[in-house]
């Protein structure tokens, strides 16, 4: 085979990413313009400015509207505002364009067409929080949150109860008009109200559950937000409520669509795709032994697939930060899938997020070699104290096999993808 195993595995994070682009998915499920009325463009997420570019082109009609995405993730439009904000954290740009969203929607009337382009990303880009509670209270719980260990579905939960745009709120705000959402997934289960926090869908969560969560991790809150949970005053808008009667969502990409692609690649090189799951969750490091073991088994005895097959998984990872590092999932999975594999020949791997950004960092995720563990070795770094750390950056970063792709422009989360079997040096 003439193909190198990075070049390879390259080539499949490449198909998982591209099968999620807005331009490849978001077209068919565009709905016909209203025979009156307006058509208003709002949404948020890493991926909804090139969503909304992709609309603004294909669409055949007037249009307005505005959409909130990640510092460094704009693409220039002419109809439809694009602003930008932080994420993870939230910041006051993000808080000032929720507030205009729901002002927007005190203007709609029920011949209206209202299109939401919501993707991952989207719940720190809408940051504007309930009664009684600052910006601030939101930054602080969403920091605490974050390094907790607490899953995606637990974060948001508790986002949806302490906001007053999340959960439904979003749609009730532009009721009567028609409003139809096109969502790109990031999330385990691909359940609508967890992504984003689900501005625009039905909430069937209650203040009881996040108040659990809340005390599961041990996350202190402000007294604003202990009071919105604890007296119910930020229950979200139910899957019943008649507000919600006119809206419609659809799932334009997925991870699993993501992993598909990539297995086609596989298939083309030879290659037997084994897909695991989409929505693999835990410590990212536990995931990493399974999957390390699992890669043993195929190398070793043939199971689940002789080789040379490729482990392909989604899903979303969570770190406990308990070092100095700097977190992200995919490079804590890989340290960790490096130790457990601890050197065993033909065996390669690539994770990252298809975003292009792993946690807090500018990079997409990196490369696991078989000799991965020795060149640390060789550079004087001790792999397991850098795991201890939670330095997963720092480490692939000082051996060159950081995978730094840029802004992706889409999101369907983590894509990971273990080669076993082709000899090759990376």
């Amino acid at each position: 085979m003439s193909i190198s195993p990075r070049d390879l595995l390259t080539r499949m994070f490449t198909a998982a990413v591209n099968a999620a682009q807005p331009e490849h998915c978001l077209p068919r499920f565009l709905p016909k313009p209203p025979k009156k009325g307006r058509t208003i463009v709002i949404g948020a997420g890493k991926a909804s400015a090139e969503m909304a570019r992709v609309l603004e082109r294909h669409w055949p009609g007037e249009l307005t509207g505005l959409v909130v995405t990640r510092y460094g993730h704009a693409v220039p439009c002419e109809r439809i505002q694009i602003v930008q904000a932080a994420h993870p954290v939230p910041d006051g740009a993000g808080r000032a364009a929720a507030g205009r969203m729901l002002d927007m929607g005190r203007q709609v009337t029920a011949d209206d067409l209202v299109i939401c382009l919501i993707s991952g990303g989207g719940s720190a880009l809408l940051p504007l929080p309930g009664d009684n509670m600052m910006l601030q209270d939101k930054q602080a719980i969403s920091r605490a949150l974050l390094k907790s260990g607490a899953t995606i579905s637990e974060i948001n939960c508790v986002r949806r109860h302490l906001s007053a745009v999340k959960g439904g709120r979003l749609a009730a705000a532009f009721h009567p008009a028609r409003v139809v959402n096109l969502l790109i997934s990031d999330v385990p289960g691909d359940n609508p109200v967890d992504i984003a926090s689900g501005p625009t869908v039905g909430d069937p969560t209650t203040c009881a559950d996040a108040l659990d969560i809340v005390r599961r991790y041990a996350i202190e809150l402000p007294k604003g937000a202990r009071w919105l949970l604890e007296t119910g005053e930020g229950e979200t808008v139910k899957p019943d409520d008649p507000r919600l009667a006119r809206v419609e969502t659809h799932l334009i990409a997925t991870p699993q669509m993501a992993l598909e692609a990539a297995a086609e690649v596989a298939r083309k090189a030879g290659v037997t795709p084994v897909i695991l799951g989409d929505s693999i969750e835990g410590e990212a490091r536990d995931v990493a032994k399974v999957i390390a073991a699992i890669a043993l088994q195929a190398k070793r005895h043939g199971q689940p697939a002789g080789a040379p097959c490729v482990l392909l998984s989604g899903g979303e990872t969570t770190v406990t930060v308990r070092g100095a590092g700097r977190g992200g999932r995919n490079v804590e999975f890989l340290l960790g899938l490096a130790l457990a594999l601890d050197g065993a020949p033909d065996i390669f791997a690539v994770a990252g997020d298809t975003d292009g950004v792993d946690g807090l960092e500018d990079i997409a995720g990196a490369f696991v070699t078989p000799d991965t563990l020795a060149r640390a070795w060789a550079l004087g770094i001790r792999p397991r104290d850098s795991l201890d750390a939670n330095d997963g950056h720092g480490f692939f970063g000082a051996l060159g096999d950081a995978l730094v792709t840029g802004p992706t422009l889409t999101n369907v989360n983590d894509f990971r993808a273990v080669l076993v079997g082709l000899p090759g040096k990376g």
